[in-house]
């Protein structure tokens, strides 16, 4: 084993983003049988990327909507929570601090359940509470339209942008709770909404740098900053059009962007958000979440030190997570 490969084996991985919620509520499975196994996660794959912990997104798309948000959420939420049951001897669900200990020390792989799109609430704080209860740890306050919360990125211009009267009551209860704010996804007015509001840290779990590919999905450079200097993280996302312009990527396009918010905030402020299952290419060099270790290999070629390579290789992540969640009740 090189040193690069042991390096990343030592290293806590964390992935904070993920799609396979998706297909687990279609009905597939962490553990596919013979022949060549779908999507970009599973447990074979996350072994063999040194993942320690990956967080599922709950998303509620727009054509589910038409049958009730809420209802959706809850199937996606069953979906995790039944295959990471099955699965005990390799998955625990994370609900404290503690458990990101626990699964370490057993050897399994902690699962943080984060819904994306804070309309399967359907406008009720009630409903956020009951997430809570159920195990969601962590949300994002838009996907990438309207909703009662506030604006996505893709919402209609001259909107207003920013969060509702509920979105801000939203983030004061998830701060509360010990819940963690995610703003991918969210509008620029709605960025500066929550960190003018929020007592903690927040992330962005799968966006990139616009300064390096200008989506609209990336965040500025002052954005990047804001969120540096309120203590939180940013997780590059693998989605290609967000890496590079013209919709091909590589690894090296990853390390790219990593490079440039480095240059900005120092190594203690990013990490890995891949969107894996919720995107339909992948960086040439990294097509599923067991090529994790071509990013480790990528960063050490391009000089960075062995504990800057274990910060955004999970570190930086995980010091957040152990600063808001609380232990459970």
């Amino acid at each position: 084993m090189s040193d690069v490969h042991r390096l990343h084996r030592e290293s806590f991985v964390v992935d904070a983003h993920c799609d396979t919620a998706l297909r687990l509520a279609a009905g597939d499975s962490l553990t596919p049988g013979g022949g060549a196994a779908p999507g970009h996660v599973d447990l074979p794959r996350l072994r063999a990327g040194g993942v320690d912990l990956q967080v599922f997104a709950l998303w509620v798309d727009a054509d589910s909507r038409k049958h009730g948000r809420l209802r959706r959420c809850l199937e996606l939420l069953d979906a995790v929570v039944a295959e990471t049951e099955r699965l005990r001897d390799d998955f625990r669900l994370v609900l404290s601090a503690r458990d990101i200990d626990a699964a370490a020390q057993a050897g399994q792989i902690g699962v943080l359940l984060s819904i994306e799109d804070g309309a399967a609430l359907e406008g009720s704080l009630s409903a956020l509470r009951a997430f809570y209860r159920l195990g969601v740890r962590a949300m994002g306050l838009t996907w990438n339209g309207r909703n009662e919360l506030g604006e996505g990125v893709g919402a209609a211009k001259g909107a207003g942008g920013g969060l509702t009267a509920f979105g801000r009551d939203v983030v004061r209860e998830m701060n509360r709770l010990g819940m963690i704010v995610d703003v991918s996804h969210l509008s620029e007015a709605g960025f500066w909404d929550v960190l003018e509001i929020s007592d903690a840290p927040v992330i962005a779990s799968h966006s990139n740098a616009k300064a390096v590919c200008d989506h609209r999905r990336n965040l500025t450079d002052r954005q990047i900053k804001a969120l540096a200097d309120a203590g939180g993280v940013m997780g590059i996302n693998f989605c290609p059009p967000f890496l590079a312009d013209g919709g091909r990527a590589s690894v090296e396009d990853i390390v790219r962007h990593v490079d440039h918010i480095v240059d900005l905030v120092g190594p203690g402020h990013v990490g890995l958000g891949s969107d894996f299952d919720g995107i339909s290419s992948t960086p040439e060099g990294a097509e599923d979440v067991a090529r994790l270790p071509a990013v480790t290999e990528a960063l050490a070629a391009r000089g960075y030190g062995d504990e800057e390579i274990r910060a955004i290789l999970g570190g930086n992540f995980l010091r957040v997570f152990r600063q808001i969640l609380q232990p459970a009740d």
